[in-house]
């Protein structure tokens, strides 16, 4: 019997219903479009909050990819709900939305985690994470018969950072990619969350994942996954792949008028 993870925010963060999900996200894909094409694309950032919040910024990062050549996915996440030490590497078989199931890439998650004392095997942080469950259905939009490695960063800091980079860039190849999946700042007047969000925005552009490292220990600027970023794009300086685009900077307030406490969103891609 298949060890398969259920949806835990569908009809929250995203319709429940597959054909109101489908047209949800094409429609969004639509109306959403980079201004330029990206090659060698080798990983994204891209929001996790509800669709109707952050699914515009998304849209942006997961046209750049599509139709591309991609047999597998890593989605790496903060852990929201769940303390505990370390780095989890899904150890089930598939991950369900109500698109239908995506496979977990059992080889290259035993690659990513063997031997490490810090990155292992396991349901930590998986069990009701939605930064890794609402990418999946953009990928389901934008591409073909692919396979998952769900990652959750229980602890973000440089040495975890350092050594899933490391791991990462040993088991990448041109049909892989890359997710980096955050938020930005949290529940500041949007004058406030701007000045914070506005720092990240440039060390990605400016490919800086060292000091933008530094701003996030300083509380210069926050991002829920600003751990998974970093160690997405030092995984591409490992590869030589050194070239960053913002694809939109957007927040909550954008949608829903309320500008006293906003949430930040921002898309990405990393390329050569």
């Amino acid at each position: 019997m298949k060890n398969i993870r259920e949806p835990a925010v569908a009809g929250m963060f995203y319709p429940a219903s597959s054909s109101k999900l489908k047209e949800d996200v094409q429609q969004l894909l639509d109306d959403y479009k980079p201004q330029e094409k990206f090659e060698n694309v080798v990983g994204i950032v891209s929001p996790h909050a509800g669709y109707v919040y952050s699914g515009r910024t998304a849209a942006f990062a997961f046209n750049a990819i599509e139709q591309k050549k991609y047999k597998t996915v890593v989605i790496i996440s903060p852990s929201h709900r769940e303390y505990f030490a370390g780095i989890s590497v899904y150890n089930g078989d598939a991950y369900r939305t109500p698109l239908g199931d995506v496979p977990v890439n059992k080889e290259i998650s035993k690659r990513i985690s063997a031997g490490s004392k810090i990155i292992f095997e396991g349901i930590n942080g998986h069990r009701t994470e939605h930064a890794v469950e609402v990418q999946i259905p953009f990928l389901q939009m934008v591409i073909n018969n692919f396979s998952i490695v769900p990652i959750v960063m229980g602890d973000q800091n440089k040495m975890y950072i350092n050594e899933l980079s490391q791991r990462l860039a040993g088991v990448m190849d041109d049909e892989t990619l890359i997710i980096a999946s955050s938020d930005l700042s949290h529940f500041h007047s949007k004058e406030q969350a701007d000045k914070r969000d506005s720092i990240v925005e440039k060390r990605i552009a400016e490919f800086d994942y060292d000091n933008l490292q530094k701003d996030l220990e300083t509380g210069k600027c926050e991002a829920c996954g600003g751990g998974t970023i970093v160690a997405m794009m030092k995984t591409s300086d490992l590869l030589y792949k050194k070239k960053s685009k913002i694809l939109s900077r957007t927040d909550s307030g954008d949608v829903t008028g309320d500008n006293s406490e906003v949430v930040g969103y921002l898309s990405a891609v990393v390329y050569s």
